[in-house]
């Protein structure tokens, strides 16, 4: 008689860290997306895509951070909420009438109708400002990256 003993220890040690080392895999690969996706933000889309820069602070609010926990790993890239102006660029909307008041100066400046205006206080009619998503299209431009370098990850991890 025959008698084959087959050691499965080696086996079920690399199956049971799978799961750790895919997890492990796709929070490296979710931290360098989410970098990625900010400068592709902050580089393309703010500095003549979208929108062309002129103070800065734009694209010095945009951050992104990893976070982790037992359900999974999410990857946040946004706009830090100093720049009350980022939303109404994002998605567009109105800005409702109100008065303009010269506050650190005697009187605001402006030109109308190619004469110089000053005023102490300006009643502004409100506009509607078109969207100029630099988020939600800079995710678009790379969704297909995204999907490919997660499912890339998860493959090798599992190997």
């Amino acid at each position: 008689m025959l008698t084959v003993q087959i050691d499965d220890r080696a086996v079920r040690a690399r199956f049971d860290a799978m799961p750790a080392k895919v997890r492990a895999s796709l929070e490296r690969t979710v931290y360098t997306l989410a970098e990625k996706l900010r400068s592709h933000i902050i580089q393309d889309k703010l500095l003549g895509q979208v929108l062309n820069r002129r103070t800065g602070r734009l694209g010095q609010s945009i951050q992104q951070k990893v976070e982790t926990n037992s359900s999974g790993i999410t990857g946040i890239v946004y706009s830090a909420g100093d720049v009350k102006y980022a939303a109404i660029h994002e998605f567009g909307g109105h800005i409702s009438a109100h008065e303009i008041v010269a506050k650190n100066a005697q009187a605001l400046s402006f030109s109308m109708g190619g004469k110089q205006i000053f005023a102490k206080r300006v009643n502004w009619p409100g506009a509607t400002m078109p969207e100029r998503s630099f988020m939600r299209s800079s995710l678009a431009d790379m969704k297909q990256e995204i999907i490919d370098k997660m499912t890339l990850a998860v493959k090798d991890a599992a190997q």
